[in-house]
């Protein structure tokens, strides 16, 4: 995804809030998921986080582009571990890492419940 900053992602350090990180990290997962996962797996399927760690390498600023890229690391029956990287669009700089843990839930409940192995190993590396 490429994604510009807006003034509202600028905090009073003059430089992207932490804060919008972790929605740049919800928004690719999520528009990851809905483009990879099967039809019914999408329906049947609903996402908590259990962990989120960011390493913040240069601060963003308003009017820099930015290219949010994803995918998922191991895979177990009840965490997805995910990484998303954030570029400096112009020079491929890599801004920000993020590691975070997701547990699949049931939409309708929202217990854990375990992933199929079909869908399972579409995403795992």
């Amino acid at each position: 995804m490429t994604i510009a900053v807006q003034p509202a992602d600028i905090d009073r350090q003059n430089h992207v809030n932490n804060t919008v990180y972790v929605r740049w990290i919800q928004e690719v997962a999520t528009a990851h998921w809905n483009a990879t996962a099967p039809v019914p797996a999408r329906d049947e399927i609903g996402w908590v986080v259990l962990r989120h760690e960011i390493d913040y390498k240069a601060p963003l600023c308003l009017g820099d582009q930015i290219v949010l890229r994803t995918w998922v690391g191991k895979a177990t029956r009840v965490t997805f571990e995910r990484f998303v990287e954030v570029l400096r669009e112009g020079d491929r700089k890599l801004m920000a890492a993020a590691r975070t843990l997701w547990v699949p839930i049931n939409p309708e409940t929202a217990k854990p419940i375990r992933v199929p192995p079909e869908v399972r190993s579409r995403f795992s590396t």
